[in-house]
């Protein structure tokens, strides 16, 4: 299989039977697109070459110009009275720029207007109403002093559901679609989950692009109410398990529906 480095610093490209140049570290970002994947060698069959060389993909070669254009400048520019925004957007999901799927959601999208991830997560492009749900479990340990000992939460991983469309809207490149990358634009799905585990940035985007929190539910501690456990408790399990040394942990699932009207 090949490597990144068995690939040119300056890429030649036949798309359709459209000629383009540029340079490996563009194709390359973002890193779970499928461009980036099929130039680091991690696709299963290496790309085909043409008859002087250059690296071919059997797309439409005249749309890439603007896949191209996103790479380099991460913003998107269309023509006056451009047509083609629906196949656009065909192309962008073959290629698995979510980036670019989210701009092109926007009614605002046309003529020569440049908008920026920053821009659209602002909601300044349009909002579509619709309901989105954030899972985490969260880990919590607690010493021989219940509370005055706990360990901040731990998180392992920010869980999204709902339609695909809103999702990309919200989270842009931080949504990472690998679970499920094969859905498409207007089905919904349970298995996206976010590139980093911050919760305070996820509600940060929701609140930006005009969404309101509106119901919760939790499992196993996450949904216990009253005071932590007794030092007799805590004494007691360490005593009959000492792997745990001075601590027990407990842990729980906690989902939070947020709406947009």
């Amino acid at each position: 299989m090949a490597a990144e480095k068995d690939f040119p610093a300056v890429v030649e490209l036949n798309v359709g039977g459209q000629l383009y140049t540029t340079a490996l570290s563009t194709l390359t970002q973002p890193a779970d697109s499928l461009l980036a994947q099929m130039f680091t060698g991690k696709t299963r069959t290496p790309v085909q070459r043409d008859s002087r060389g250059r690296y071919f993909i059997d797309r439409d070669g005249s749309l890439f110009r603007y896949i191209l254009d996103f790479l380099r400048n991460h913003k998107i520019i269309l023509p006056e009275n451009f047509q083609e925004k629906a196949r656009l957007r065909q192309e962008a999901e073959f290629y698995h720029l979510v980036g670019l799927i989210a701009l092109l959601a926007g009614d605002a999208v046309t003529s020569t207007t440049r908008i920026t991830n920053s821009e659209y997560e602002n909601g300044t492009t349009g909002r579509t109403p619709g309901f989105l749900t954030i899972g985490y479990r969260g880990t919590f340990a607690f010493g021989r002093d219940g509370l005055a000992d706990v360990k901040f939460r731990k998180i392992q991983r920010i869980l999204v559901c709902g339609k695909v469309s809103l999702a990309m809207e919200v989270f842009g490149d931080t949504l990472n679609t690998s679970r499920d990358p094969d859905r498409i634009y207007e089905d919904y799905s349970a298995r996206f989950y976010l590139k980093h585990v911050f919760l305070e940035q996820a509600f940060d985007m929701l609140a930006q692009t005009g969404y309101k929190f509106i119901s919760c539910c939790a499992s196993g501690t996450s949904a216990l109410v009253g005071p932590p456990e007794s030092e007799e408790n805590v004494s007691t399990m360490q005593t009959e398990h000492p792997d745990l040394t001075s601590q027990s942990e407990h842990n729980g699932w906690k989902m939070m529906v947020y709406c947009r009207m």
